[in-house]
């Protein structure tokens, strides 16, 4: 059977377009929001000042000025985190911000005691774990699993991980403790806590490590995350470089403070990390933020956008 050809729609008849006086339309980039170019010598208040007003520095510039507000307003700020910003030097920055009373507690998953602990006792970490990997000695510094395993499954029932490990960090008198986060919340009374997954860390595989106590350790600082969220109510919580652990560790802890009777609402939330990733974007930004408060996302490598957000943040608190 022969197929039926549709026949060739006539032209249009550009006579009947319609089109209006540009002065009407409302347009998304106008003169007072672009980019004013930097000079040499400008400071750090008309840097952040010239950057245009539009899409992300929006939300940076949007975002320092909540942060530096809501400490203003005596809000509670939360920092959660994964280890990727202690292996690109953020840890000064970090203890900078708890000395300066911005930062009211910090959350973090297991990596981060490791890569704590070996800043404060060596002055160095980060290991090649593709060259390691080949021999089977990945993960296996002698010092990192006996001191944190150690730590830990001494830790009693009255610390949690987070608080054991940074006592007995400040304790040692380590050559660099000032670069460990963990020894300067246990020095200033701020809560470290630490949220571990059994296996994800290289101090699991050392025959030191005890199960039973890592976990009821990480479970005291999930229940004492919990009471530092249910005090939330109009502050901030950032989360900075964790792509699982932490985003569902903070949406948990907030249902538990609710469940309880606590009122956190007007909530601003932040997820800042290289790339965007599924569970910070619902259980940071959408769903705790729902149905009064805000959500932001500021996407770049930790070690730039990091300081970047901490100098516009001090800029404004003055």
């Amino acid at each position: 059977m022969k197929r039926r050809v549709p026949p060739t729609p006539p032209a249009l008849d550009l006579s009947r377009v319609q089109t209006y006086p540009l002065r009407t339309r409302r347009s998304k980039v106008a003169k007072q929001l672009i980019a004013t170019p930097p000079r040499r010598g400008m400071s750090l208040g008309q840097f952040f000042r010239n950057l245009p007003d539009i899409l992300a520095a929006h939300d940076f510039r949007a975002a320092a000025a909540t942060i530096a507000a809501r400490h203003r307003a005596g809000k509670r700020i939360v920092l959660g985190m994964g280890a990727h910003p202690i292996k690109v030097g953020l840890s000064p920055l970090i203890i900078d911000l708890m000395e300066r009373g911005i930062l009211s507690a910090v959350a973090m998953n297991g990596a981060c005691i490791v890569h704590d602990f070996e800043l404060a006792y060596a002055g160095e970490t980060s290991e090649d774990v593709a060259t390691n990997l080949v021999e089977g000695q990945f993960g296996m510094a002698e010092e990192t699993g006996r001191f944190l395993n150690q730590t830990i499954a001494s830790a009693g029932a009255d610390h949690g991980l987070g608080e054991a490990v940074g006592r007995q960090i400040l304790a040692a008198g380590f050559r660099n403790t000032r670069l460990s986060i963990l020894a300067a919340g246990a020095r200033l009374g701020i809560p470290v806590t630490v949220h571990v997954a059994i296996g994800t860390d290289i101090i699991h595989m050392h025959p030191s490590a005890d199960g039973g106590a890592i976990g009821a350790a990480s479970l005291r600082d999930f229940r004492r995350l919990a009471a530092v969220v249910g005090g939330l109510r109009g502050g901030v919580f950032i989360n900075l470089g964790s792509a699982v652990v932490i985003p569902e560790v903070f949406v948990k802890a907030l249902n538990l403070a609710r469940n309880v009777g606590k009122r956190v609402d007007r909530l601003v939330t932040l997820d800042m990390d290289f790339i965007r990733h599924y569970r910070p974007g619902v259980n940071v930004i959408q769903r705790p933020t729902a149905p009064d408060g805000q959500g932001y996302r500021l996407t770049g490598h930790h070690e730039i956008m990091f300081p970047l957000l901490c100098a516009a943040v001090l800029e404004q608190v003055g």
